[in-house]
């Protein structure tokens, strides 16, 4: 939840203008680590979002320490989680560069796309943990190769998309700051269509998956996945459709913001649970209480 939210705040930064709050990094300005009265709303509003970092470290600190303290050490959730705690290190670093810089939009474009990494790997820890925690939810079904092959489109190209989408942002408005701010050089229409036509595309993926499955018997949680997904990408879809017909508001595009980190974790989801083998090696008894907790 909180490599998540931390994608909205991020997106309230941008649209907020609030990029430059903090002046520079990793202190928010020279002689303080933290926003001062001067630095006035877009101070704070940047921030409050360097300290969820801490918050998030500390998430994955005590997912790192669970995982560790397993009586049987399962060494690839330990490792998952070791990856989480570097993302978000890396993240940070690419955040105080795109500060540096003066927000250069492929630096932020790098920026939001090692966020999604981190919402990859926080995805993988969960569903690792669940198989452990609730075994029976996980299904038994042999996965029809079609099916395989769809699943694994879809994360590709929604990965396409969700690429393609910090371009758009990065060539559009709301560039992160009120001064001047280099912009891409697309023809915001132009790669804002592109998008779309990929949005269309995963929808067509996602309901020919849908259709696949319907074919096998003991799918029902992995339709119901793909539906969950088809309903959240419809939505954002719509979304994106109605923010670029009337003026692209800030808090709609807060809102697709957010909505790209549910899409992406949904297209995950669906994979792993179309292709239950692809984590079909951690026993029930390996994970104790701990880990359970700590990624519910």
């Amino acid at each position: 939840m909180v490599s998540i939210f931390i994608v909205l705040t991020g997106g309230v930064v941008r649209v907020t203008g609030s990029g430059l709050g903090c002046p520079t990094w990793p202190a928010c300005e020279s002689g303080s680590f933290t926003t001062t009265p001067e630095l006035g709303i877009h101070g704070f509003i940047e921030f409050a979002n360097r300290a969820l970092t801490g918050i998030l470290i500390i998430a994955v600190g005590w997912a790192i320490v669970a995982a560790r303290l397993q009586k049987q050490r399962n060494r690839t959730l330990t490792r998952l989680a070791w990856s989480q705690f570097w993302l978000v290190i890396a993240n940070s670093i690419a955040g105080g560069i795109s500060v540096l810089t003066g927000l250069n939009p492929y630096v932020v474009a790098m920026h939001f796309v090692l966020a999604i990494a981190l919402l990859t790997t926080t995805a993988l820890t969960w569903h690792r943990a669940r198989q452990a925690i609730a075994p029976s939810d996980v299904s038994t079904a042999t996965t029809a190769r079609a099916s395989a092959i769809l699943s694994v489109l879809l994360v590709a190209v929604t990965f396409v998309l969700i690429v393609v989408g910090t371009l758009v942002t990065g060539s559009g408005q709301h560039s992160g700051d009120s001064a001047a701010v280099p912009r891409m050089g697309f023809v915001w229409q132009q790669v804002a269509i592109v998008h779309g036509v990929l949005g269309t595309a995963v929808i067509a993926l996602a309901l020919a998956l849908y259709v696949s499955l319907r074919a096998r018997s003991g799918t029902s949680l992995a339709r119901g996945r793909v539906i969950a997904f088809i309903v959240v990408t419809v939505a954002q879809a719509a979304l994106g459709l109605v923010q670029a017909n009337i003026g692209v508001p800030a808090a709609l595009v807060a809102i697709h913001v957010l909505g790209s980190a549910l899409v992406w974790v949904g297209a995950l989801r669906v994979l792993l649970d179309v292709n239950p083998s692809l984590f079909r090696t951690v026993r029930p008894h390996v994970l104790a209480t701990p880990m359970a907790a700590t990624l519910r």
